[in-house]
């Protein structure tokens, strides 16, 4: 309830556009990091794998899109939405965004059901 007297909530648009474009940026981060590990786990399995060189160029794949998808992040963030001039391109650039995460959701779905093998215990480095 508002008190008496108060001034009515007023939603800032441009500024929920850009938390919500910041927290799109971190999940990228956080699946960059996680292919990169997963990339250097493969490698560190060898040539002996199974699925090596395709795991290794959907994780490339994958990588580069996220690249091109935090660009479009970036892009996105410092456009004001609240300039009427800029709708329809922060449309266009989001459905794209939108489209570009599908395919890399697709692509990181293709590398998960190559799974990884275990060679037995991790190697000890001192």
């Amino acid at each position: 309830m508002q008190k008496a007297g108060a001034p009515p909530f007023v939603l800032n648009m441009n500024q929920y556009a850009t938390k919500k474009t910041a927290a799109e940026g971190m999940l990228d981060v956080a699946l960059f990091l996680a292919n990169i590990t997963h990339m250097k786990t493969v490698i560190e399995q060898g040539a002996g794998y199974r699925y090596y060189a395709a795991v290794l160029t959907l994780i490339s794949f994958s990588l580069a899109l996220q690249i091109i998808a935090g660009v479009l992040i970036v892009i996105i963030a410092r456009r004001d939405l609240n300039v009427e001039a800029n709708h329809k391109r922060l449309n266009s650039l989001n459905n794209r965004l939108t489209a570009l995460v599908f395919i890399i959701f697709v692509t990181n779905l293709l590398i998960c059901t190559m799974g990884m093998e275990r060679t037995g215990l991790f190697r000890m480095h001192f």
